[in-house]
C-alpha cells in the first residue's frame, strides 16, 4: 500500500497541504484520523416534522441572513431557511465573519438540536453543509471529524471513501491466535466501520477492537521493556543497616505508615540481584524525599554511590539543601552538580566521583554529561520523571552497571494510567500526608472579587506571608497571555506600590532571569509573584499562603492541584483561590471538585474522565504513543484483558516470538527512541 496521500484519487499537492494542517502526512495517518462523533442521517426530516428537543437533519433554502450585536463582544448571526413545509432559524454566536458565506436562494443541510426561540423553531450552531442546486448531503451514519480552517468534512470523507473504494485489504497487526480468540472482524472491516459504520452495533464492535489493538501494542511494548530489565543482573544489597538506622533515629518526626511501606518495598527490591525499576508516587508534600534519601543511604552503606537527578537547578539545589540538613549527623560526602557549578568545582566533582570519594551526588542534566564517571553507581533516583526524555533517563542509568532505579513523581497518576503508562514499573504509593499540615482551603470566585482579593493579599503579606498569582499560558496566544500577565503584574505593582515587592516570571525570560526572581521569592524579598508558567513542581516556599489562579478553567484538574500544592507547606493555614468567569457545565463541575476534594489521585481520575486521556505524557517524554481510540478510564476492562493476553502469549510462545511479531508495529507507534532502548 502506498503511503503517499497523493496516491488517493482526488488528493493533489494542494489538498495534501490541507491535510498537513491536521497533522496528516501519510495514508496510515489519514485512516487513523478517526471521527470525533457521528450523525445519524438515515432519514432527512421536513421542517414540519420537527419538535423541540429532537436532534435531526433538514435540507432548506436560505430566505434571510442577518446579524445582531446586542452588546459589545457579542454578535448573533441568524439564517432563516425554508423547505416548503415550514421555516427554521439557524443561530450562530460570534461568527459574524460567516455572514458572507450564506446567500438568499442557497441550499443548506443543517443537523442539530431543535429549540424554541421567540415562539419559532431554531437550531443553535448546528453542523452545516452548503449544497449545490441538485446535490444531496451524505446519508447514513455520517462521520464528523475535527477540523481546522480551510479543511471541510467533505475533503476528509471523500479521501477516506476513495481509499476504501480501491482497496479491500489491510495488513493485520495482532498475532493470529489473538484475533481468533476474540473472534475479531478483519482489520480492514474494523477501520471501515470506524469511518462509515453500517450500524451502531458494528461501530461498537469496531471501536472495541481498535481500542484493544492499541492497548495490546502498548502492553506488548511494556512487557518487552520489563523483560529486558529483568534479564540484567544488578547489585544485590544487604538488609537495612546502621547508616539508615542512625538517619531514622535523628529525624525530628516519625515516618508515616505509607512512607514505611514504600521504604520496605524499595529495600526488598534492592536486596534482589535484578535491578529495581520502581515508581514512587506521592502527592505534593507527602514526604517522598525522605524515602528517597533513605534509599540512597542504603546504596551508600553497601559500598555504592547514589545519584538524584532533578529537572531544574532550583529543585536540585533544594534537594541538596534538604538532604544535607537531614544527613547532618552522618559521616557521608554529598555534592551538588548543575550547569551553574563553576568549571573548577566541576572538575573537582568529576575527580571525586570517579575515585568514589563522593558518595551521593544531586544534580540536573549535568549528571549525564560524558565527563561524569562514577566509581560504583548503585542507585539512580529521578525526580519528576516526566520532565525528562527517555534517553536522558537511560543515559544516567548507563553511568553504572545496571543500577537500581527509583522514579519519583508528585503528579497524581490514577491507577488506570499507572497500569498502562508504567506497566513496566512496580509502584509504591504515599497517600497520607505527614501530621501537622492543615488542608489548603479552596474557593472558586469570579472577577467581581478582584478588589476583595487584593485586600486579602494585603492582609496576608502584612503578617509576613507570600502570595502566588498564576495566569494561564496557551501557546497559540502566547503574546496575548503574556500581555495579560504583564497587565496583572503592573496593576498589582501599582496597587502595592512601595508597600510590597511584586515580581513577574514568564516563559520568554531566560532561565537565569527566572531563577533570579524565584530566588528572591524563595528568600522572601519578593512578596507577591505573578507567573505565566506553572510554578516548578517541588519549589518549596513554606511562607507562601495564597495561590491565586486566574482563568482557572483553562488548567487541568491535576495542574490546579499541583499549583495548590505550592502552598500549605507548613502549619500556617493556606488558601487556593480559583478565579473564573466561565459558566459552562464542565468548567463549573471541574472547579467544584477542586473545592470539595484535596485528594490528588481522585482529581486525576476525574480529570481523565472529564477531559479524556489524550496525550499520556507525549512521545518525547515516555516513548509511548497517544491513544486515538482507547480511553484508559472507560476502557479499563479492555486494558486489563489486553495486558493478560500479552502475558499469556509470551508464556505460550516465548518473549522472543512476541518481539518478532510486534516489532514492526512497535517501531511505527512507539518510534525510534523506544526501539533503540529496546534493542540497546
Amino acid at each position: 500500500m502506498s503511503e503517499l496521500l497523493t496516491s488517493i484519487k482526488g488528493v493533489g499537492p494542494g489538498r495534501e497541504k490541507q491535510f498537513h494542517k491536521l497533522g496528516i502526512h501519510t495514508v496510515s495517518s489519514l485512516l487513523s484520523y478517526f471521527p470525533r462523533t457521528y450523525e445519524d442521517r438515515r432519514k432527512i426530516y421536513s421542517i414540519k416534522e420537527l419538535t423541540v428537543g429532537m436532534t435531526r437533519g433538514i435540507i432548506g433554502t436560505v430566505i434571510a441572513v442577518g446579524e445582531k450585536r446586542p452588546r459589545p463582544r457579542l454578535s448573533i448571526l441568524e439564517i432563516v431557511v425554508t423547505d416548503g413545509t415550514g421555516s427554521l432559524k439557524i443561530v450562530m454566536f460570534n461568527q459574524g465573519y460567516k455572514k458572507n458565506f450564506y446567500k438568499k436562494g442557497q441550499r443548506l443541510y443543517a443537523y442539530g438540536k431543535v429549540e424554541i426561540g421567540y415562539g419559532a423553531l431554531q437550531m443553535n450552531t448546528p453542523q452545516m453543509e452548503n449544497l449545490g442546486p441538485n446535490q444531496n448531503p451524505d446519508t447514513g451514519i455520517v462521520p464528523i471529524y475535527s477540523l481546522v480552517d480551510g479543511v471541510s468534512q467533505y475533503i476528509i470523507r471523500s479521501a477516506v471513501r476513495n481509499w476504501f473504494s480501491v482497496h479491500g485489504f489491510m495488513d493485520e497487526v495482532l498475532p493470529p491466535s489473538i484475533g481468533k480468540k476474540h473472534t475479531f472482524m478483519s482489520r480492514y472491516d474494523a477501520f471501515y466501520n470506524m469511518h462509515f459504520p453500517t450500524s451502531s452495533e458494528r461501530y461498537e464492535q469496531a471501536r472495541h477492537q481498535m481500542a484493544y489493538e492499541e492497548l495490546f501494542i502498548m502492553q506488548a511494548g511494556l512487557a518487552l521493556l520489563r523483560n529486558k530489565a529483568q534479564n540484567y543482573v544488578g547489585h544485590k544489597m544487604e538488609p537495612d543497616g546502621k547508616l539508615m538506622a542512625a538517619f531514622t533515629e535523628a529525624l525530628p518526626f516519625t515516618l508515616t505508615r505509607d512512607q514505611q511501606q514504600a521504604l520496605y518495598e524499595i529495600s526488598c527490591d534492592m536486596q534482589d540481584e535484578r535491578p529495581m525499576q520502581r515508581l514512587l508516587q506521592g502527592d505534593v508534600g507527602s514526604g517522598k524525599t525522605v524515602v528517597a534519601t533513605l534509599s540512597l543511604l542504603k546504596a551508600i552503606e553497601n559500598g555504592f554511590q547514589g545519584a538524584l537527578m532533578a529537572p531544574t537547578e532550583i529543585l536540585a539545589a533544594q534537594h541538596y539543601e534538604g538532604i544535607q540538613a537531614l544527613c547532618h549527623n552522618l559521616d557521608i560526602t554529598i555534592a551538588l552538580l548543575t550547569g551553574s557549578t563553576s568549571k573548577k568545582e566541576k572538575q573537582d566533582i568529576y575527580d571525586r566521583l570517579a575515585d568514589g570519594t563522593i558518595q551521593m551526588i544531586i544534580g540536573t542534566h549535568a549528571l549525564i554529561q560524558d565527563s561524569v564517571v562514577f566509581d560504583r553507581l548503585g542507585l539512580v533516583v529521578i525526580d519528576e520523571q516526566h520532565r525528562f526524555g527517555v534517553e536522558q533517563r537511560a543515559s544516567l542509568q548507563k553511568k553504572g552497571i545496571h543500577p537500581h532505579v527509583l522514579i519519583m513523581t508528585a503528579t497524581p497518576i490514577p491507577r488506570t494510567m499507572t497500569l498502562s503508562v508504567y506497566g513496566d514499573l512496580a509502584v509504591s504509593l504515599i497517600k497520607k500526608m505527614p501530621p501537622g499540615r492543615k488542608p489548603v482551603k479552596t474557593y472558586v470566585v469570579d472577577t467581581s472579587y478582584t478588589e476583595r482579593l487584593r485586600k486579602f493579599f494585603e492582609k496576608e503579606m502584612t503578617v509576613g506571608h507570600q502570595v502566588y498569582v498564576v495566569c494561564p499560558l496557551v501557546e497559540e496566544s502566547e503574546k496575548l497571555d503574556l500581555q495579560a500577565a504583564e497587565e496583572t503584574f503592573l496593576e498589582l505593582r501599582d496597587y502595592f506600590y512601595k508597600r510590597f515587592d511584586v515580581g513577574l516570571v514568564h516563559g520568554r525570560m531566560t532561565p537565569s532571569e527566572k531563577d533570579e526572581i524565584m530566588e528572591r521569592f524563595h528568600a522572601g524579598d519578593v512578596k507577591l509573584l505573578v507567573s505565566t508558567t506553572v510554578i516548578e513542581v517541588g519549589v518549596n516556599v513554606p511562607n507562601a499562603t495564597i495561590m491565586c489562579v486566574v482563568g482557572a478553567e483553562r488548567f487541568g484538574l491535576s495542574q490546579l492541584h499541583q499549583l495548590r500544592g505550592r502552598v500549605g507547606r507548613s502549619d500556617i493555614q493556606s488558601y487556593c483561590i480559583l478565579v473564573s468567569d466561565s459558566k459552562t457545565d464542565v468548567s463549573q463541575e471541574r472547579l467544584k471538585l477542586m473545592e470539595t476534594t484535596n485528594d490528588g489521585f481522585e482529581l486525576a481520575e476525574q480529570d481523565l474522565l472529564l477531559r479524556g486521556s489524550g496525550q499520556l505524557f507525549g512521545v518525547a517524554q515516555s516513548g509511548l504513543p497517544d491513544l486515538r481510540v482507547a480511553n484508559i478510564i472507560k476502557d479499563i476492562d479492555i486494558l486489563v484483558q489486553a495486558r493478560q493476553d500479552v502475558l499469556d502469549y509470551a508464556k505460550e510462545f516465548g518473549i522472543e516470538q512476541l518481539q518478532t511479531v510486534m516489532s514492526s508495529e512497535l517501531s511505527k507507534r512507539f518510534g525510534e527512541k523506544f526501539i533503540r532502548i529496546l534493542y540497546n
